[in-house]
């Protein structure tokens, strides 16, 4: 039985990424084992890696960090034995270069750019951006595939990854202006939205995420 790890490092409640994983798993013929760990050991032999995070960048960078060897387990699966990995909300985020909130913090350097503060055109726009959006997709992607158009995604949030890549963003949603929504490179997927949070779409692309060969 293959193996999907969810990490734990202290960001959030899990327990709802783990029911929408577990919940998709049930539908397929040879489910996969869904794990919420700590342990960058099960990481180590998992077959996709799910990083979640809720919160302020800094504080998840720290608490991603705090892990002993997890950081290192990462590198070595994601970047180098091209593992698929999925990042979600400050998850997501974490792949960028740094962050800029309050202070500027290392990220994990897997897609170049930098994460910053929502700036709306319509000053009427609360911050955070919280609620429902739909994706305006800028290129096709495996984990997209039939989706429809004009189902929403679940937000919240106060900043988003600016990416100096514009070939790595692969969804944007409006919020007085374009902010980032998907972005990806090679067996990194990351969403600033909840999948798990956002009903069909989300479920659907969790399903692709459990069967996503990159």
């Amino acid at each position: 039985m293959s193996l999907v790890t969810i990490i734990d490092y202290g960001s959030g409640n899990l327990r709802s990424a783990a029911n929408a994983f577990e919940r998709q798993a049930a539908l397929m013929d040879n489910p996969p084992g869904i794990l919420v760990t700590a342990d960058p050991e099960k990481v180590r032999v998992a077959d996709r890696i799910v990083l979640p995070g809720v919160g302020a960048f800094a504080d998840c960078a720290a608490g991603l960090n705090a892990v002993p060897g997890m950081r290192d387990v990462l590198e070595e699966r994601v970047i180098r034995a091209g593992t698929p990995f999925l990042g979600i909300c400050v998850g997501m985020q974490l792949l960028a270069t740094e962050g800029r909130e309050k202070a500027i913090t290392p990220g994990l350097g897997w897609i170049e750019g930098a994460v910053v503060h929502l700036t709306p055109s319509n000053p009427s726009l609360k911050i955070p951006h919280m609620g429902w959006n739909t994706l305006a997709i800028q290129k096709a992607h495996a984990l997209l595939a039939g989706i429809p158009e004009g189902l929403h995604a679940y937000f919240v949030h106060s900043y988003h990854l600016h990416t100096d890549r514009p070939g790595l963003t692969i969804a944007t949603t409006d919020y007085g202006g374009p902010v980032t929504a998907i972005v990806g490179r090679d067996n990194i997927f990351g969403t600033q939205f909840h999948p798990e949070k956002s009903q069909a779409l989300g479920l659907a692309l969790i399903s692709n995420f459990l069967t996503w060969t990159p």
